[in-house]
Order: C-alpha cells, then structure tokens, then sequence
C-alpha cells in the first residue's frame, strides 16, 4: 500500500478520470458542453468550493479528501502540460501553406482585432489608474479569445467550414501567434529598470523572431530525417514516442533560452506540419490533447472563488458584460470591413467576445513576477473564467441575430464570402506505389485535386519532399480517413498491396462515409470478391484484367465486332469474380 500512496499525485489522477469518464460525460447528457462542464466542476470541487471541506482531522475531512481537489498544484503540473499540447496541436494546424493561403485574414482581420481591442482596454485601464505597462498586459491578455471554446462550438454546429467559422478560426491563429511575443514581454516588463513600453515590445518581438528561426531551421534538418530513420518498422509505439520526444524536446529548448515552453511546442507543431507524418501524429495525440485539456480547463474553474461571485455580483457583472461589449464591437467591425454581412459580423464578434484559455497563463505568469497585484490577477481571471462559462450564450445569441437577419431579409450590401469554405470533392488515394503515383500524375494533369497515404515513410518522403500531397498512414484507421477530408471526398481510389489491409480499408470507409464511391485495385478474383463484398463499387483485378486485355487484342484480330468484344470481356469478368464468390458460399 505504500508504494501505491507514494505515486506522485495518485488521488488527484484517479478523481480526475472518473470525473472524464463518468460525471463530464452526464453533463453532456444535459446538453452542458465538455469544457463549461469541467469549469463548473472544478469551481465545485476545487480549493474554493468543496475543498474547504477537507480535513486530516475528521472522518469526513478524509472522504471528501476523495472527492474534491483541496489543492491546485497537482492538477497544475498536468494543466501545464495540456497548455503545452494545445499549443501542439495549433502548431500542426499552423503550416506555412495554411498560413499563407489565409494570410489576409490572419494578418490583416487578426492584427487589427488584436491591436485595437488591445488599444481599448488599455486606454480604460489608464483611465482608471492602473501603470501603463500591467494595463498593457491586461490589454493583450485580454483581447485573446478561447481556442478551444470557439472551435468546439463552431465545430459541434458544423459552422467551422462557413466563411464565419474560416474567418474565425483566422483572428484565432493570429491570437495564437500573438501569445507567445505577450508572454516575452511579460517577463521584460516585469524585469527592474523600466525601459519605455516600444522598447520592451520591440525587444519581445526581436527575441521572439530569433527564437523561432533558429529553432525553426534546426529542427526542420534534423526533425525529417529523425522519423524517417526511425518510424521505417511502422511500430505505433516508437511513433507516439518520436513524436513526444520531438514535441517536448523543442518545448524545453525554448524554455532554456529563457522563452515560454508554449513556444517550442507550437514551433514543434509547425515542423511537423511539413512533414509528410502530419496527419499521423494528429491520429495519436488527439485523444490524449482532450484529456490534458480537460484537467487545464478544470484547474481553469478551480481558480474561481464561487464566494467571490456572491461577493460582488455586480462588478463582476460590470466586467464580464464590459469584455463582451468591447470585443463586440471590436471583432464585428473588423470581420465587416473583411467582406462579411453585418449581422454574421455581429455573430463572429459574439463568437469571439470571451476571454480566452491563454489569459491565465499570462495572468498567473505576470502575478508570479509582481507586475499584476495578486487581487487584480485573481479578478481578472475570475472574469474570463466567467466569460468563458457564459460563452455558448453569447454565440447562441449571435446565431439568432444572424438567423433573424437572413428570414426577414433585411440585411441589405452583403458581399460575398470573403473566404471559400474547404475544399470538398477531392479524391483520396490509399496506397502510393507504381499505381497510386501513375494516378496521382493523371490527376495532377487534369488539375483535380487529390491527397495520398502510404503506411511506408521511405516511399512517402520521397514524394512528399516534391510538394506532393502524400502522407504516412494506415487507410484502415477511421481517424486518419477524417483527417484527410472523407466526408468531402468525391471518391477513394485503393491500390494497396496488402489485400488483407485494403479490405480492411473498405469497411472503414464504407463504415464512416456510406456514400462515398470506392474504387479498389485487386490482385486477382478471390481479392476483388473480398473487397466487393466489404463495400467496394468497382473492383479492377490486375491478373484477370490482364488476361482479359491481352484476349481482346487477340480476339480483335479475328474480326470480332467491339460492341461484341466489349460484352463478352464485361460478362467473363462479373462471371469469374462471381464464381469465386459463390465458391466461398
């Protein structure tokens, strides 16, 4: 038993994981979101709600022990690393051709929302006394909006795809950019000396830049290579263990140069991006990305004092609804002059009017270092915890003016959407030897767009250091099909070797996409059988289809009719691929 009581944080761990696994998921039943349900569960069973509670003294101080989180600094540590994995993930989302491809609406709607929401509430927070570098803090921490509350609620209503959900998820990526030069300039600030406010945050941004290029640089030389080398066996668990390894190593690098680890983890992301291992690594570190978010977010409502509410509802009340009012109007006049309809402009400023998940991070950074007084910093973040909570009301209430405004038609000079929604209609190959790469040249040629995967890196990297869209993956898992857009697919194409993997394969897909079509390379009738049988909608075996060729060559030199010649290859096809399977009835 004493080895069991010395695990590090054990009780803390397993009340964690029922709370996932059982509590969260009953909220949800209740039509409560995932991350509104670990923030009120946390307000709950954290040190300002029911651990009050616990006590070594009594029998029931011990049980509540159970029950409840007397303390943050366990869940802290594992918070810390679901921050860092956040940034992961947005770094993957993050490649340059993304980047570059939205770079108007990153760059341009992204800087502005950032700058002049940053602008505004500085000017307010001078006005009411507070020193111009915490006001400037306040201003950038607060002009963020949450990632992740944003992309789960335009992702449930499937709105990520509209020219809203793109032009949103543009000002978030800037945002997310953004946070690392704010956390630089924390640290400068906070630093004995007072240099004038432009010189720190050139000085941020400069350090920043270096950082990101160096790192940038020697991890794309050695990052590549580094999994070609060692993925080559297709093991699952070297592949996760690279891929912590590559995320965490560049996270403590950052760190030891005196930078954020939230830098060197998006800097990872990115690297990845570009390599043809993007999809894969998305397939392994999801599942782990949303269990290390949940304990973020429940530290997040631990570090609200529901007492504090009743305390003083009204300023409380003042500065949610004071955050909501500015980024408003802030974020619906930029995303207005960017092309949408008023009324959608007003949903996006809505959408993105809460405080975001990176405002405590910069919060607790800049009262750890003393810039922000410990009472300011626990009210600030009090109110984004707050504003995050009443979150899905606000876009709920921004769906109904937007809805309100299309069915009564009043909205009057709306432009078209300035962003296409996702590309759809693309055909996915599984498998990328002789035939998949002759497919991919046919498809190139006539400009329809495709994307590839192939379980061997030593083929993928080949093509995709060309600019091909080729990546390393298994076709038969469900979640890297999603990856790769099967929903929007027009159709799928198999010419994997394996014949036991590419049956696999059709029932994934035919699984996940009923409707998508599903063209599948055999090596003879008992392969093209199996896959018919599994879901296939035309099935070309290469021995049989190679014998039938060659016959029609023959049989056309002896003067056969090619109407006649086409019915009798068609029915001597269906007829052996038919025999094998009633063979196997």
């Amino acid at each position: 038993m004493e080895e069991v009581e010395s695990i590090p944080h054990l009780r803390e761990t397993l009340l964690f994981l029922g709370l996932a696994g059982i509590l969260v998921p009953l909220l949800q039943r209740l039509r409560v979101g995932s991350i509104a349900g670990y923030l009120v569960v946390g307000m709950l069973l954290g040190p300002f709600g029911l651990g009050r509670l616990v006590s070594p003294a009594t029998s029931f101080g011990r049980w509540m022990g159970w029950l409840a989180f007397p303390r943050l600094e366990a869940v802290s540590v594992l918070a810390g690393i679901g921050v860092v994995f956040l940034m992961f993930m947005i770094g993957l989302d993050l490649s340059a051709r993304r980047l570059w491809s939205m770079r108007g609406w990153v760059f341009g709607a992204g800087t502005a929302q950032v700058v002049v929401t940053a602008a505004a509430i500085f000017g307010a927070a001078v006005a009411l006394g507070a020193d111009r570098g915490p006001a400037l803090v306040v201003g950038l921490a607060l002009s963020f909006s949450s990632t992740a509350v944003v992309m789960q609620l335009l992702t449930a209503r499937h709105e990520l795809a509209t020219a809203l959900g793109q032009a949103s998820f543009a000002v978030l990526l800037f945002q997310d950019l953004a946070v690392v030069p704010v956390l630089i300039l924390v640290s400068l600030l906070a630093q004995p000396g007072g240099s004038p406010t432009l010189v720190v945050l050139s000085l941020a941004l400069g350090r920043a830049a270096i950082a990101i290029v160096v790192i940038f640089v020697l991890g794309r030389v050695v990052l590549g290579p580094l999994f070609r080398q060692f993925t080559a066996n297709r093991q699952a668990d070297t592949f996760m263990a690279l891929t912590l390894l590559a995320s965490l190593s560049i996270a403590s690098l950052t760190w030891l140069a005196g930078l954020s680890m939230a830098l060197g983890a998006m800097l990872a992301g990115l690297l990845l991006a570009e390599t043809e291992y993007r999809h894969q690594v998305v397939v392994m570190i999801d599942p782990f990305r949303g269990l290390l978010m949940g304990v973020f977010f429940l530290s997040v409502g631990m570090s609200i004092d529901p007492l504090a509410i009743v305390h003083e509802p009204l300023r409380l009340l003042f500065a949610v609804a004071a955050l909501f009012a500015v980024k408003t109007l802030v974020t619906a006049a930029v995303l207005r002059l960017g092309g949408l309809p008023a009324r959608a402009a007003v949903h996006g400023g809505l959408l993105l009017g809460q405080g975001g998940e990176f405002a405590f991070v910069v919060f607790g950074l800049a009262t750890t270092l003393g810039l922000l007084d410990a009472e300011v910093g626990r009210f600030l973040l009090l109110v984004v915890g707050v504003s995050m909570l009443v979150a899905p009301l606000a876009a709920a209430l921004g769906r109904a003016v937007e809805a309100r405004g299309q069915a009564s038609r009043h909205e009057t000079g709306a432009s078209p959407a300035p962003i296409e929604p996702q590309a759809g209609g693309h055909v996915v190959i599984a498998g990328f030897g002789r035939i998949g790469q002759s497919l991919a040249r046919l498809f190139d040629a006539q400009a329809i767009p495709y994307v590839a995967v192939d379980p061997d890196p030593n083929v993928v990297s080949v093509f995709h250091a060309r600019g091909w869209p080729v990546y390393v993956g298994d076709a038969s898992r469900s979640d890297l099909l999603r990856q790769l857009g099967l929903a929007q697919a027009s159709a799928v194409v198999l010419t994997m070797d394996q014949p036991l993997s590419a049956v696999r394969a059709v029932r994934a897909i035919r699984a996940d996409a009923p409707d998508v079509a599903i063209f599948a390379r055999a090596r003879d009738e008992r392969h093209a059988g199996a896959l018919q049988t599994a879901g296939a909608d035309a099935v070309i075996p290469e021995t049989l289809e190679s014998a039938l060729q060659l016959g029609a060559l023959a049989l056309g030199r002896t003067g056969m009719p090619e109407a006649e010649l086409g019915a009798v290859l068609a029915r001597e096809r269906s007829e052996r691929i038919a025999s094998w399977r009633n063979e196997q009835e």
